[in-house]
């Protein structure tokens, strides 16, 4: 599974370790995704999203309704 959130559509960010001799080697951040299940009324049923902490507060701010309703018309699987 990529490290990817299902939201927001978060991936890792690549870039160089540079060290204090100014030599640069490959790194990656990756995102803080983290698994949550949420009662998706509109469903009727639990659905387990893989999502970053920035992801949560738009789903508490706008509603899991509203968020799951768009990403299937996105064409997300949940």
């Amino acid at each position: 599974m990529s490290r990817r959130c299902q939201v927001r559509g978060t991936k890792p960010g690549f870039g160089n370790n540079v060290s204090h001799s100014q030599r640069h080697t490959k790194r990656r951040w990756n995102p803080n995704i983290q698994k949550k299940r949420y009662w998706v009324p509109s469903l009727g049923r639990r659905v387990t999203l893989r999502l970053t902490p920035k992801a949560m507060r738009t789903i508490d701010r706008r509603g899991v309704d509203a968020v799951v309703k768009q990403m299937l018309a996105r064409g997300e699987k949940l």
